[in-house]
This record gives structure tokens, C-alpha cells and sequence, in this order.
């Protein structure tokens, strides 16, 4: 049995998390949408919103706890990537599993004393969203359904990303920044419309190739691409409900012109796939909307 000398290892972390995890994606989206949770759940009280210091501890905790789930997958889609995604890290053996299962020990460790310092509260909620994750990984080890059946997977999985937008709040709730009231199922559900309507974008196509796995394939393209379009539309209601009144309040809502773009070039195109950079945008002018807008209130 070869073994990896200890120096070596931060080294092949560093190009798993370059290849995989892209920080300038998962990095990018892990700011926005907690910037957007929290300066629009402030906002939404009537007061002025700036980021602190435990803003950047919530930005930092969450875009770990998305580095963990990443390798997480990259251990629980080992199988399905030897067959369709051969050059993965993990297949290749350029990182293994005990060094990912170490890396994510580190990361459990790191949050959790980050948001001790934030209150008790705040490291429950971080440490529930990781453990949900382990979970699912034992779920889909043992149930072929939940990890073959992409309608049923997504259902199971996504509570993940409830549970960080849960974490976020909660610990404002704790902090005594905001109330614990509807806002909260408002705005958790406002960042699900938009995670939703990317998730679905990506794997919506007009054809779908052997093994793929697709929820165009369950639900058909046309039916697929209403879904996705409908997350979009819900994201926008929240903004509206929660909007403050004011000039600025349906600045959100003109990011929804994207989908509305996206869904007119996939449907009458007949072919190809949704136009995926147009469902990335919307999470991005969506959540920069909701942050201007609550840096620019009164």
C-alpha cells in the first residue's frame, strides 16, 4: 500500500479544492447569499443594515460548510464517477478518502469553534446543516431509490441548504439582530427559489444522453423548464412581501427578466439545453439587488 508523505497533503487539498470546489463559484456564492439573507432580514425590520464582524464569521462558516458537503459528494458519487466522470480526483487517486474524511474533520472543528463565539445557538444550527449531510450520504449508501431517483434525491438533499439558510437567521435570531417571525420562512424561502431555479436550469435539456441524470429526463423538457421558471417566480414573490416600501423596493424583481429570457430561449430553440450562464445570473443579480437595496434604505 503506497502512502502519501504528510508535507504532500496540504498540497493535493489545495488542487482538490481548486478543481472541485472552484472558489470563485462556490466562494462568490457562499458571500452573496449571506449578505442577502442577513442585510434583507434587517432590512426587512426597518432598520439600516452594514456587515460586521459576525458577518463575515457567518460568509466564512458557510462557504466551508459548502467545502465539506463538496467533499462529501466527490465521496458518496465515487461509483457513479468512476463510469461517467473518469477524471476526477477521487477516481484517479490524485486525493483520498482519508484525506478528504481528514479535511472535513478540520472543517467541523474550525466552524464550530468559530461560531461558539457567536452564541450556542449559532454552532447547533452550522453543526445540524454538516451532520444532515452525513446523513444523506448513509441515506443514499442504503436506499437506491433515494440515489437513483432524481425528483426523490433532490427532495431528501435539498434540506441541506435549508439548514445553512436556517443557520444564518437563527443566528441573528440569537444575536437579538432580528425577531424570530414570518420573515424567516420568507426568506428561506426566497434563497430556495433561486437555488432551486439554478439547480433545475442545469439539468434541464431537450435530450437527454445515456445515464445522465436529468430531471428533463422524469419530468420532460417542457414540464422541466416550467418548473424551473416557477422557482424563479416564487423568489420574486418573497421579494415583493418582503420588500420595504420605497423606490427601491422592486429592484430585486428585475432580476427575474433573466429566467423569463432563459425559459423563451429553451423553448422556442426546441433543442440544446437551458442556458445555464442565464440561471447563474440570476443568483447573482438577484442576491447584489437585495444587498444594494438594503445598503441604500434610510
Amino acid at each position: 500500500m503506497t502512502t502519501v508523505a504528510v508535507p504532500q497533503v496540504p498540497a493535493r487539498l489545495g488542487r482538490f479544492v481548486l478543481s472541485m470546489f472552484r472558489p470563485h463559484v462556490y466562494a462568490t456564492y457562499g458571500l452573496l447569499w449571506v449578505l442577502a439573507l442577513e442585510s434583507s432580514a434587517v432590512a426587512a425590520t426597518g432598520a439600516a443594515w452594514r456587515p460586521s464582524g459576525a458577518t463575515w464569521l457567518r460568509v466564512v462558516s458557510v462557504v466551508l460548510a459548502l467545502l465539506f458537503l463538496r467533499m462529501l459528494d466527490e465521496q458518496k458519487d465515487l461509483a457513479y464517477d468512476r463510469v461517467h466522470h473518469p477524471a476526477r480526483p477521487l477516481v484517479t487517486g490524485a486525493i483520498t478518502t482519508a484525506e478528504l474524511r481528514g479535511a472535513m474533520a478540520l472543517i467541523t472543528a474550525l466552524v464550530t469553534g468559530l461560531n461558539a463565539a457567536l452564541s450556542a445557538m449559532a454552532a447547533l444550527l452550522i453543526l445540524a446543516a454538516l451532520a444532515y449531510g452525513l446523513f444523506l450520504a448513509l441515506l443514499e449508501r442504503l436506499s437506491p431509490a433515494v440515489r437513483d431517483r432524481q425528483l426523490l434525491n433532490l427532495a431528501v438533499t435539498y434540506p441541506v441548504q435549508v439548514l445553512l439558510g436556517a443557520y444564518v437567521y437563527g443566528s441573528l435570531v440569537a444575536a437579538g439582530t432580528v425577531p424570530a417571525d414570518r420573515r424567516g420562512p420568507l426568506l428561506l424561502a426566497l434563497c430556495a427559489g433561486v437555488f432551486l431555479h439554478f439547480e433545475f436550469a442545469r439539468k434541464t435539456a431537450w435530450e437527454a444522453p445515456p445515464g445522465a441524470r436529468l430531471y428533463s429526463a422524469d419530468l420532460g423538457p417542457r414540464r422541466s423548464a416550467a418548473v424551473t421558471a416557477a422557482c424563479a417566480a416564487v423568489a420574486a414573490g418573497c421579494e415583493l412581501l418582503l420588500a420595504p416600501r420605497g423606490p427601491l423596493t422592486l429592484l430585486p424583481c428585475l432580476a427575474a427578466l433573466l429566467p423569463a429570457w432563459g425559459a423563451r430561449r429553451f423553448l422556442t430553440a426546441g433543442r440544446g439545453a437551458w442556458p445555464v450562464p442565464l440561471a447563474m445570473g440570476f443568483i447573482v443579480a438577484t442576491y447584489l439587488a437585495l444587498v444594494v437595496r438594503a445598503v441604500l434604505l434610510p
